[in-house]
């Protein structure tokens, strides 16, 4: 699957992976600062943004198109690897399937666990929004509003819309997405990664529990866990210059 990407700067690659929902402008920001030192790469994963739908959703297909991409790009001696969410499990079925191409891996605000759920009122509003029906951005924010509390998560979540000649329609594949939910829930598995790995949690959010540390040490037996405290889930968007500290520090010279 040929992924839809944008690149930045110059030296050794950085391949950045968005979460669920998401697409590459989520962490274009970021990219942009990171490519004073390094080539860049910011990726919409299958089904988001502008990269294509696939009827499949799951990690290791999801850590196969990355592995694909880096190949197409030339990177065969491997890159630096950041992740959030789903994004962040994608790296991690990457590191753990092909070692070889991750030289340092930064999760950020996941564990390599199974999760619960935690969208279901997202999906079932997404899900409910007759897009023959919004006449404008206003109306579908609206729609949103309503079932929505949250207005950065709306505001995240509208990024999605796209005009098209007979009004809107989402850049992601919703149904496939709804479908595989708990592929996307799921855990990652395979032997240990014994690379660096740098996990890097929000001090608000609860995706990362004290307890999961004992699972990430076991598949990344190298891994150091950071609380970045303030932030919530979407640690880059609440916390982008602590955030970028920590990844630079880590990575050092490449």
């Amino acid at each position: 699957m040929e992924l839809n990407y944008k690149s930045f700067g110059q030296g050794g690659p950085v391949v950045v992976l968005h979460g669920l929902f998401g697409s590459l402008d989520n962490w274009q920001t970021v990219a942009r600062q990171l490519a004073e030192n390094y080539s860049v790469f910011i990726l919409d994963q299958r089904n988001h943004g502008r990269s294509p739908h696939a009827d499949i959703h799951d990690y290791p297909a999801l850590a196969e198109d990355v592995r694909q991409f880096m190949e197409a790009h030339w990177m065969y001696d491997g890159a630096h690897v950041i992740g959030h969410s789903m994004g962040g499990k994608t790296a991690m079925q990457l590191a753990l399937n092909h070692p070889d191409l991750v030289k340092k891996l930064v999760v950020v605000d996941v564990a390599p666990k199974a999760y619960s759920g935690g969208h279901f009122e997202i999906f079932e509003a997404l899900l409910e929004m007759d897009l023959g029906k919004i006449e404008d951005r206003k109306q579908a924010g609206a729609f949103l509003a309503s079932r929505i509390p949250e207005a950065d998560v709306r505001q995240f979540l509208m990024k999605n819309l796209t005009r098209t000649d007979g009004g809107f329609e989402f850049k992601m594949n919703l149904p496939v997405l709804w479908k595989h939910y708990p592929d996307i829930l799921a855990a990652v598995t395979g032997e240990p990664f014994e690379g660096p790995a740098l996990f890097i949690r929000g001090g608000r959010s609860q995706h990362v529990q004290p307890g999961d540390e004992v699972l990430i040490k076991k598949l990344f037996p190298k891994a150091e866990l950071v609380t970045v405290e303030g932030a919530g889930h979407w640690v880059h968007a609440d916390a982008p210059g602590e955030l970028l500290g920590l990844v630079k520090e880590f990575f050092g010279g490449i």
